[in-house]
C-alpha cells in the first residue's frame, strides 16, 4: 500500500523555537534546554527556572503533552529528539531558544508516530544533509527548511498500531539495555572492592593475622610496614608550557597534560600525549624530566577529584596541573593501585578551586609491603583487569547492538518497511 508524504507544515500546529531564558534561582516556569533534552528522556535536574509574570501559555515554546522537542544548535546535540509529558512538580514548562517545539496536529498525525519519525534514520539523515546551516559547532537547524520536510502519513489507525508496536518494543529493548548497563556498574563496584582487598592484603592468606588500620584506607596486615609516602618517593613538579612550543607531534618527551590521561591503556600506563618537546626545549623551559615508572596525578581543579592515577611508561614532562611521584622502591603498579584508593577530596586545600600540595601528599601514610609481595599483588590485579576488560567489552558490544536494533526498528516501522502486526518481538530475547 502506498503511503502519502506530507510536508511538516501541514501536519503540525506548532513548529517553532522556544523563548530566550531569563534564569532565576526559583520561578514559576521551568525552562527546558538542549542539555535537559536527552535521548533517554528529559533530565529534569538539568532544567532551570524562568522569570515570568503572566500567562505562560503565551510564551514561545510553551509545552503541552505529546510535544516533540528537537535540539537545534551545535555539533553533538543538534537533532536529538525528546518527548514531553509533564514536569515532575506540575509547573508549566517552556523550551528555550535552542530547541524546536514540534506539535503534531492530532487529526492528521498520532503524536507518538510523529515523535518516532523525527527519531528515524530517514529524518535524521535528511536533516543533516539538507536542513542544517553553518559549520563546525555553529550549525543550526533551519525551521523553514524543516517545515518543508515531507513525512509519511499513513491512516491514523495504522499510525497508532505502529506507535503501539514501537512503544512496546523500545520499552523492552530499553529494559535490556538498562540491565546491561547495570551489569557494567556492578563490574565497576566489584573492581573497586577487589582492588581494595587485594592491595590491602585481605586476599593474601600469608598476610592474615592481627591487623592494623589506616584512617583513609582501612585494615591492613600487621606484618606490613606503614611509612610516609615521601619516604619511598619524591614529588616531581610540573612545568609551565608556553603556547609557542605546543602542537608538536614528535620529539624526545611527551608533554603530559590532564587531557592526556584519557590516553592511558587498561592497565593505567600512558606513553603518548597531544604535545611533544625536544630535549633542547625541555632544557630551555627548565623542565624536570619524569622518569619511566612514575605515578602521575592531577593536582588541581575538577580533574583532581576524579582520582585518576597513571603510570608513565616512558620518560616524559608534565604540565603544572599535574604532579609525578617517582618511587625509590617497590612496584609502580602497586603504588598506582594504592593511590587510586585515595580520595583526594578528603585532603584538598580549602578554597573555591580544589588543590592539593606536595607536602600533603608526601605526608600521607601508606602501606609498604616488601617488593616481592607488591609484584605479586600487581600481577594478580593485572590478571583481574584483563578478565574484567573482556567482560566489559562483551557487555558494551551487546548494548551497542541493542541500540542499533532499536533505531532500526523505529526507522523500518515508521517508513512502512514491514508490517508491525507480524513483527512484534522478532529477535529480542529477555
Amino acid at each position: 500500500m502506498s503511503v502519502e508524504y506530507v510536508p511538516l507544515r501541514y501536519v503540525t500546529s506548532v513548529l517553532a523555537r522556544g523563548t530566550a531564558p531569563n534564569y532565576v534561582e526559583d520561578g514559576p516556569v521551568r525552562m527546558v534546554s538542549q542539555a535537559a533534552n536527552q535521548d533517554s528522556g528529559l533530565e529534569w535536574e538539568r532544567t532551570r527556572f524562568h522569570d515570568f509574570a503572566g500567562d505562560p501559555r503565551k510564551l514561545k515554546g510553551y509545552l503541552e503533552f505529546g510535544d516533540s522537542l528537537v535540539n537545534s544548535t551545535g555539533t553533538g546535540t543538534l537533532g536529538r529528539v525528546g518527548w514531553f509529558e509533564k514536569s515532575p512538580d506540575h509547573r508549566p514548562c517552556v523550551a528555550d531558544g535552542h530547541v524546536t517545539v514540534t506539535r503534531f496536529d492530532s487529526t492528521r498525525v498520532d503524536k507518538r508516530f510523529g515523535f518516532y519519525y523525527l527519531k528515524s534514520d530517514e529524518f535524521q539523515e535528511f536533516m543533516f544533509e539538507t536542513l542544517v546551516n553553518g559549520s563546525t559547532n555553529q550549525i543550526e537547524l533551519s525551521r523553514e527548511r524543516m517545515s518543508a520536510v515531507s513525512m509519511p502519513v499513513p491512516p491514523l489507525e495504522e499510525q497508532r498500531r505502529i506507535a503501539d508496536f514501537l512503544d512496546a518494543e523500545t520499552t523492552r529493548i530499553d529494559k535490556l539495555m538498562h540491565l546491561r548497563k547495570r551489569h557494567l556498574d556492578l563490574l565497576e563496584e566489584r573492581r573497586v572492592a577487589y582492588l581494595r582487598n587485594c592491595a590491602t592484603g585481605q586476599l593474601d592468606a600469608a598476610s592474615k593475622g592481627d591487623d592494623q588500620e589506616l584512617d583513609w584506607l582501612g585494615r591492613i596486615p600487621s606484618s606490613w610496614k606503614i611509612v610516609n609516602l615521601g619516604r619511598v618517593s619524591r614529588v616531581i613538579m610540573g612545568t609551565t608550557f608556553p603556547h609557542r612550543y605546543q602542537g608538536k607531534a614528535g620529539g624526545d618527551y611527551p608533554f603530559v597534560k590532564v587531557a592526556d590521561f584519557d590516553r592511558a591503556d587498561k592497565f593505567g600506563f600512558v606513553a603518548d600525549a597531544d604535545n611533544w618537546i625536544s630535549a633542547d626545549v625541555a632544557e630551555e623551559l627548565g623542565a624536570r624530566i619524569v622518569p619511566s615508572g612514575s605515578v602521575l596525578y592531577a593536582r588541581v581543579g575538577a580533574a583532581l577529584l576524579l582520582n585518576r592515577r597513571l603510570i608513565a611508561s616512558r620518560d616524559c614532562v608534565v604540565d603544572d596541573n599535574v604532579r609525578a611521584l617517582s618511587f625509590k622502591e617497590g612496584d609502580p603498579r602497586y603504588w598506582r593501585t594504592i593511590l587510586s584508593l585515595l580520595d583526594m577530596g578528603q585532603i584538598v586545600n580549602p578554597g573555591p578551586v580544589p588543590s592539593v600540595g606536595e607536602t600533603q601528599v608526601s605526608m600521607l601514610r601508606v602501606p609498604n609491603p616488601d617488593s616481592k609481595l607488591q609484584r605479586r599483588i600487581a600481577n594478580e590485579l593485572d590478571r583481574f583487569v584483563l578478565a574484567q576488560d573482556r567482560m566489559r567489552q562483551s557487555i558494551s558490544r551487546q548494548i551497542s547492538l541493542l541500540a542499533e536494533r532499536r533505531q532500526a526498528l523505529i526507522t523500518a516501522a515508521v517508513t512502512g518497511e514491514f508490517d508491525v502486526s507480524a513483527a512484534s518481538g522478532r529477535g529480542i530475547e529477555e
